[in-house]
């Protein structure tokens, strides 16, 4: 279908946008198109984390990527690419980074040796915390309704431990991003829009996953929080999400956009892709990542450079999704000309 009228793409760049809902059911009615449970070959369209702190410039954690328009780019093009293949997408899952001030990622957790937080995008590194060079907040424990503060602390080691072991990450402090609560942590106007336009034209059941609540552990990816374990080893901190897992594997193919490319995209498809060939590799030629659709979290240095920049992580996420046998496709292509698709 073409593009319905209401649609505007500067709104991809505003913040404020707040999409008329009513107007939008009575708009979508209109425009009727088949019932998604009427599809024969069944598309997932899953979008991770679309919210105002990773889409908008004024957002705490806005994923520019290195040309700087990043994700407001990116907003555009999957709003279009919904309403362009809105027969062709049966449902859409919109997951959501939702998180609290007292979280191991967050400065409010840590403190120094002089007893001063630590700086957004400080890494506490394991000897870091081995060290003492970086130590949870004294009293922090009994706030979160941990045993106590000896425990939290080996509990932290255990964690920085863990994180390296794996190899993808060592412990990053972010800004304080999609607080639950929060102006940051709705979903980006223009998305929101679309995957409601969406649900009342197809009748679809577009729901919303949460992720990122934990404070012992970040969660990156929609399936498994990045440390699942504990230090005493007594039961895990969290369980992955399975039942996520078999809703996509049924489907007949899963597609992928959002933010960011660098780290939560990353994360929840090597999860999924982890699944996959544990089950079934023939799936991956299953999975289309849609790398016009998303873009990798770079830091500016306020000089024409960068703090820190993930841009080579994405990109090396790529080829190894290629490699399994995903699809690596762009959004201004029709969806039914992407290899595999059957509709």
């Amino acid at each position: 279908m073409e593009l319905p009228a209401h649609y505007d793409p500067v709104a991809a760049g505003r913040w404020e946008y707040d999409p008329d809902q009513r107007a939008l059911f009575e708009a979508a009615g209109a425009a009727r198109v088949a019932p998604a449970a009427a599809d024969r070959f069944t598309v997932e369209l899953v979008a991770i984390d679309m919210q105002k702190d990773f889409c908008f410039p004024e957002g705490s954690l806005y994923v520019a990527g290195r040309g700087g328009a990043g994700a407001v780019e990116d907003s555009d093009r999957i709003a279009r690419m919904i309403y362009r293949n809105l027969e062709q997408i049966t449902s859409i899952t919109a997951t959501m980074d939702t998180h609290y001030p007292l979280q191991i990622f967050f400065a409010a957790f840590w403190r120094d040796g002089d007893g001063a937080a630590p700086a957004p995008h400080t890494i506490i590194a394991l000897e870091d915390v081995q060290a003492g060079r970086y130590g949870p907040t004294p009293g922090l424990a009994a706030a979160l309704r941990l045993p106590d503060d000896d425990w939290l602390a080996k509990q932290c080691a255990h964690y920085c431990a863990e994180l390296e072991r794996a190899g993808k990450y060592q412990l990053y402090i972010w800004p304080e991003h999609c607080l639950l609560g929060s102006a940051g942590h709705m979903l980006a106007g223009v998305f929101h829009e679309a995957r409601l336009f969406h649900a009342y034209g197809r009748d679809a059941e577009n729901r919303v996953e949460i992720k990122g609540g934990h404070a012992l552990t970040e969660n990156y990816s929609i399936f498994n929080p990045e440390v699942l374990t504990r230090w005493d080893g007594q039961g895990n901190l969290a369980e992955k999400r399975d039942d996520f897992i078999d809703k996509l594997l049924a489907r007949d193919a899963v597609v992928f956009v959002g933010q960011a490319a660098s780290h939560c995209v990353m994360s929840s498809i090597d999860d999924l892709l982890a699944e996959i060939e544990a089950r079934d590799p023939a799936f991956a030629e299953k999975c289309y990542v849609v790398t016009d659709c998303m873009s990798a979290v770079t830091v500016p240095d306020g000089a024409g450079g960068f703090l820190a920049d993930f841009t080579d992580n994405a990109e090396q996420a790529y080829r190894r999704y290629g490699d399994a046998g995903m699809h690596l496709v762009s959004s201004t292509v029709d969806m039914r000309d992407w290899p595999g698709m059957k509709f």
